[in-house]
């Protein structure tokens, strides 16, 4: 494969899988209660935790699900689920006493989990992550793909950095409003994840 051909598929790849403008109104929603600094922050401790996750899971991902004796379908299931908490949090609502209570400068959690990891750094980007270093020949390859991935996480950033825009045009009630639809989003995107899991260990029976 040529390395133009190699970049391309990468970063394609992975832009479909991290979506970085259909993540926006996500972001919007977990970070509603931050203040606007702490959200741009919110944004950069996401794509860092993101890029380490994918990182790791590049280096010795195979061996450490095969050492945990962990399936990719398990590990897929698991994100679903947790997707699908959050996901239920932002349809009822029920996250707002608790959001109450937090400082709104505190961005480091809500940044990790569920934005950097699951949400980023889902199943789908860490197996095709998985994948693509499996294929690779040599160390021109690996660094095409860490390339590919570095310009989808640098526009994953630039996504969530300006999404404050939207704020300003739909206000806190267009912005509640936003959380339930990207609620409905997620939780979408966590069932598919869910039945993808269950469609894979139905084939491995």
């Amino acid at each position: 494969m040529s390395d133009a051909r190699l970049f391309t598929e990468v970063l394609v790849t992975m832009l479909v899988i991290m979506d970085p403008v259909g993540n926006v109104p996500i972001f919007l929603s977990v970070t509603r209660r931050l203040s606007p600094r702490s959200r741009n922050r919110a944004a950069l401790v996401a794509v860092a935790t993101a890029a380490a996750v994918i990182g790791a899971f590049a280096i010795i991902g195979r061996q450490v699900l095969d050492y945990l004796d962990v399936s990719v379908p398990a590990l897929q299931g698991a994100g679903g689920l947790l997707l699908l908490l959050v996901a239920l949090e932002l349809l009822t609502g029920s996250e707002s006493d608790e959001a109450d209570a937090l400082d709104p400068d505190d961005h480091v959690g809500v940044a990790m989990v569920p934005l950097g990891t699951p949400l980023l750094a889902g199943p789908g980007a860490i197996v095709a992550t998985i994948v693509f270093v499996g294929r690779a020949d040599g160390a021109g390859d690996r660094g095409l793909i860490a390339l590919a991935v570095l310009g989808v996480l640098v526009a994953v950033y630039l996504a969530m950095r300006f999404s404050g825009l939207l704020i300003r045009v739909l206000r806190n009630s267009g912005i509640l409003l936003l959380s339930r639809i990207a609620g409905l989003l997620l939780a979408a995107i966590a069932v598919q994840m869910l039945a993808d899991a269950v469609i894979a260990f139905a084939r491995q029976v």
